[in-house]
C-alpha cells in the first residue's frame, strides 16, 4: 500500500528550478533514503511535503488524499524532525513537547510526553531549558517532538547528526522497530551512507532537482565497479606505490599497508603483476563498493560538469 505518491513535482524560485517534474511513492512500512549532495533539491523537497512550500506544479498524495485538498488531514498523520530546527528557547524540554502536542489530537497528553521523555533519554533534562541543551541533545528533542502524534509518515532530516555513537545505534534500533511493529513509513535525509544502507529499503538520489536513480542501497552499490584493496606489504612498497601510480589506481599508504582503488575485474592480474615486481605481502582485504562510493561518484560527476 502506497502511503505518499509524488507525481511531477517541480518548484521554481524565478527562473531557478530547484525541484524539477520528480515522481515517487512510499509504501506503508518502508523506509526510503532520500539523498543528495548539498543544494541537490532535497529540502525543497521535503517543505513541499509538509506544504511549508507550495509546488508550482505537480501533486502530493497522502493516504490517497491531496495534500492541498486535505492538508489539515493529513498533517494530523504526518510529522517532521530536523537537527537544524529551532523550538522556543525559553522552554524546557517538557514544557516544548506539551506546546507542541496541542498541535495534534492526544487523549492523554502528560501520558504521551512522559513517554517520549523515556524513549528519547530526555528523562534527566525534562526541566532544562532549551537554549541550555547540547546539539545531540536537541536532536533527541526533536525526535521525540516528531514522534508525539505516532505518526503514519515521518520526514526525517539528518536524524542521528550530533549523537554519540552509542544514541545513534540505540535511535536507529528505535526506527526499525517502529517499522516493524507498527508499520510506520520514513523519509530519511541523510550524509551517512552506512546509516542509510543499514536502514533503508530503497534510496533515490536527487541530483540538480530531478532524480537520477531510485533503488535498494544493495543495487546502487552494485553499479560501481571500484574495489578498495588493502595489503599489508612484507617487502616493495615502493614498488607497489609506483606500480599504482603507472595505472592509475588511486592508493594511499599507512605504515606498510597500502590501499588502492581499483576495477574487481583487474584484481587478479595486478596482483600477479605486483608478485611478479618483487612485492609480497602478508595480508590482503578487498571491500565492494558501497552506497558510499556511489554517492561520491554522484558528487563527482556533478564537480566535473559545473
Amino acid at each position: 500500500m502506497k502511503v505518499l505518491e509524488v507525481k511531477n513535482l517541480t518548484k521554481k524560485f524565478g527562473s531557478f528550478t530547484a525541484v524539477d517534474n520528480i515522481s515517487f511513492h512510499l509504501k506503508e512500512g518502508e523506509i526510503l533514503g532520500l539523498l543528495g549532495a548539498n543544494g541537490a533539491g532535497k529540502t525543497t523537497t521535503i517543505q513541499m511535503l509538509l506544504g511549508v512550500l507550495n509546488s508550482t506544479k505537480g501533486k502530493i498524495i497522502y493516504f490517497g488524499k491531496n495534500l492541498k485538498a486535505a492538508r489539515e488531514e493529513i498533517l494530523e498523520q504526518v510529522n517532521f524532525s530536523s537537527t537544524y530546527t529551532n523550538m522556543p528557547w525559553e522552554l524546557t524540554v517538557k514544557e516544548n513537547l506539551r506546546w507542541v502536542s496541542y498541535l495534534y489530537d492526544i487523549k492523554d497528553r502528560k501520558k504521551r510526553i512522559e513517554k517520549m521523555i523515556d524513549i528519547f533519554r530526555l528523562r534527566k533534562l525534562a526541566n532544562e531549558k532549551t537554549t541550555e541543551l547540547s546539539s545531540g541533545q536537541l536532536t533527541r528533542l526533536n525526535l521525540a517532538r516528531a514522534f508525539i502524534n505516532y505518526p503514519r509518515v515521518l520526514l526525517l532530516d539528518e536524524p542521528t547528526a550530533s549523537l554519540d555513537p552509542d544514541v545513534a545505534a540505540y535511535i536507529r534500533k528505535f526506527l526499525l522497530a517502529e517499522k516493524k511493529n507498527f508499520q510506520v513509513s520514513i523519509i530519511i535525509t541523510s550524509h551517512n551512507m552506512a546509516e542509510v544502507e543499514e536502514m533503508c529499503d530503497r534510496a533515490i538520489f536527487i541530483n540538480e532537482g530531478k532524480i537520477i536513480a531510485d533503488d535498494t542501497p544493495i543495487n546502487l552499490a552494485r553499479t560501481m565497479e571500484i574495489s578498495h584493496v588493502r595489503l599489508l606489504v612484507r617487502k616493495g612498497l615502493r614498488v607497489a606505490k609506483k606500480l599504482c601510480g603507472e595505472n592509475k589506481f588511486a592508493c594511499k599508504i599507512s605504515g606498510r599497508a597500502i590501499t588502492f582503488d581499483i576495477n574487481e575485474k583487474q584484481i587478479p592480474v595486478f596482483l600477479k603483476e605486483l608478485m611478479d615486481k618483487g612485492v609480497f605481502y602478508d595480508e590482503i582485504s578487498i571491500d565492494k563498493p558501497t552506497l558510499e562510493d556511489y554517492f561520491l561518484e554522484v558528487v563527482a560527476k556533478k564537480t566535473r560538469i559545473t
